[in-house]
């Protein structure tokens, strides 16, 4: 029988710039926690698929900025440095609960920051050789002059924890042997095959995941964009056809405070030959259909004080809104509200229905109470030794982790999901709605790191689906080409934050940050069309470019993020902070016509990334 529709998943992969900026709790160990927990089980997962031969598709999105992290030579000899350490700590812990080993307390609040003690990973293979610790021959006459032993602590002997530390050694001896000798420590390049064999698609995004909407200037928008069209060339050989737009943020065109035009994000994404991008449900539930479909709609986005070339629509939903079933043109916004063309730009909704199951936080799959406890961490090795047990239970009341009872909730979520894709194909068909997609969206890092079981749950899907006739499994700009939109929209603004609009990025604690954002985009501008013909000059070149590099790391939308959500607040503003001042000083060494050659050079060799760049994308066009 032929499909009743397409499902593809699209996985987002993101971290900010760590490289050489901090180790723990804040900095480059994000990138190896999130290879050793996400990336490297991913691709193990996709390669066992293709090994069997199940014929799977999905949309793997890599964000610029990770790719030239997860290919720079320092994070991966500092990775393999990480999982070394992992294993000796899993070691030293089978010892431990073997009573075979002194542990070395750390405070749980520490512990669990991963403010970890160092390990003797020498002492601790010794120690695991020998298998006990020998006895020394006393004077049996002197034993009874000692005092009697203290309790031995809780832990020792306890056959369970004993387990589970081994299943950790295990665990990441695996990942390391993956790493070394299954991939090459080439990550970036073990992506790139599947996707040089058809089995995935690779997206791209915005150079450092820049926040496309709130940047003041088109030349900082095109020096996000074609930054990382250039990193996505470099790394996979092909130019990208799909992009995720840095946190699903999209605006149409409006006018400015001068009255000058500011085009869409669409007209920006033309530019880059991009086809298709990605948007949060109530974007498209909430976007007024023109063209072939009829009626009016409106989203929650009165917060976004802006004068659109579209006007916000006033009028009620229609009866039947929009779905994200179908894939959609964009319209040219830049045209006005007859613009009933479109930008040759494809538009593809998240699904409600397939993402709450993971994204819920009251029902979703992570959530399941015989699945790993992510935020307790044992307060000696760090490891994670516990399992959820219950909605409201205490961390300290935390039952231990059995893996096999996971293993089976593993099997049952996969089969309860795969089965809720074909339930809403079948619903669909026979509501006479024809071939849609499915498009289930997630950030990659949830599966893995997040929910420890979740890359196997991706891969027993992948597995189920493709065995399933009445599903296609495609990619997204395969889903375009085969299947192009039948309907145009006008897109409104918002993204995937707090309420829809641009709040997570833009309030209180984070408004400070726009304006030297935007001073810098200017002067950015001011010099690229002021230098443009001395790119052969290697004394200004090379400045100009790292001054570019720094405006890019400036502009991340992770700096924001994390202000407003606490989760690094310190961290960000200082590595806000610190790429505003390399910037300035650079350009102030220009604009003295002595451009500080020996400061661009300790710089690039600090930040290393998007070696190809030129400054001149960001002259006025």
């Amino acid at each position: 029988m032929s499909a009743l529709g397409a499902f593809t998943f699209v996985l987002h992969s993101h971290l900010p710039y760590a490289r050489l900026a901090g180790r723990w709790p804040h900095g480059e160990e994000w990138i190896h926690e999130a290879a050793c927990e996400t990336y490297i089980p991913l691709l193990n997962a996709l390669y066992d698929l293709r090994d069997e031969g199940v014929d799977y598709r999905l949309t793997v999105g890599i964000t610029p900025v990770l790719a030239e992290q997860l290919a720079d030579p320092d994070v991966l000899d500092h990775l393999d440095e990480y999982l070394d350490d992992k294993i000796a700590r899993a070691k030293q812990d089978v010892l431990r609960f073997r009573g075979e080993e002194e542990p070395v307390g750390v405070p749980r609040e520490e512990a669990e920051e991963g403010d970890l003690p160092p390990v003797d990973r020498q002492a601790v293979e010794a120690q695991e050789r020998l298998g006990t610790t020998a006895l020394d021959d006393a004077n049996p006459d002197e034993d009874e002059l000692l005092p009697p032993p203290e309790p031995k602590p809780w832990w020792v002997g306890h056959k369970h924890l004993e387990y589970l530390a081994g299943f950790y050694q295990r665990y990441y001896e695996h990942i390391k042997d993956s790493f070394d000798r299954r991939f090459n420590r080439d990550l970036i390049g073990a992506f790139r095959q599947l996707q040089d064999e058809g089995l995935i698609e690779i997206t791209t995004s915005a150079a450092t995941h820049g926040y496309l909407p709130l940047l003041g200037r088109d030349s900082a928008i095109r020096g996000q964009l074609h930054t990382g069209r250039q990193s996505y060339r470099r790394f996979f050989g092909r130019d990208p056809r799909g992009i995720w737009l840095p946190e699903c943020a999209y605006r149409p065109a409006y006018y400015d405070a001068t009255g000058t035009i500011r085009p869409g994000i669409e007209a920006f994404l033309r530019q880059e030959g991009l086809q298709v991008f990605f948007a949060e449900t109530h974007m498209i539930t909430g976007g007024a259909p023109v063209g072939v479909a009829a009626g009016e709609a409106i989203g929650p986005y009165g917060e976004i004080k802006r004068r659109y070339l579209i006007p916000v629509s006033t009028k009620p939903a229609p009866e039947q809104p929009l779905s994200t079933f179908y894939a959609y043109y964009v319209s040219d916004s830049t045209a006005g509200p007859r613009a009933d063309q479109h930008s040759g730009v494809a538009v593809i909704g998240r699904n409600n229905e397939t993402g709450q199951r993971v994204w819920s936080a009251d029902w979703g799959y992570p959530g399941d109470f015989d699945y790993r406890e992510f935020h307790r961490k044992d307060g000696i090795s760090g490891l994670q030794y516990w399992r959820v047990t219950g909605a409201k239970v205490d961390l300290g009341d935390k039952d231990f982790y059995h893996p096999d009872w996971a293993e089976n909730k593993v099997r049952m979520h996969a089969q309860d999901f795969a089965a809720l894709v074909e339930r809403i194909l079948e619903a669909r068909h026979a509501n006479g709605e024809g071939y849609g997609i499915i498009a289930s969206n997630y950030d990659t890092e949830l599966f893995g790191h997040w929910w420890f079981e979740g890359v196997e749950w991706l891969k027993q899907v992948l597995r189920l689906l493709a065995q399933n006739p009445k599903v296609d499994l495609v990619t997204a700009s395969g889903y375009i080409e085969q299947h192009p939109p039948q309907q145009v929209i006008h897109l409104p603004e918002g993204s995937w934050g707090a309420g829809g609009t641009h709040f997570t990025w833009d309030n209180n604690d984070t408004h400070w940050m726009w304006k030297p954002i935007h001073e810098a985009e200017r002067r950015m501008e001011h010099l690229a069309n002021a230098y443009k013909d001395r790119y052969d000059d290697e004394a200004y070149r090379g400045v100009l470019n790292q001054a570019a590099r720094e405006l890019l790391l400036l502009e991340s939308s992770d700096w924001p993020f994390l202000v407003t959500t606490g989760q690094a607040r310190q961290y960000a503003i200082q590595r806000f902070s610190q790429h505003l001042e390399r910037f300035n000083d650079l350009a102030d060494s220009v604009e003295r016509g002595q451009p500080d050659g020996a400061l661009a050079a300790r710089l690039w060799e600090r930040d290393r990334l998007f070696p190809d760049i030129d400054y001149r994308w960001w002259a006025t066009r």
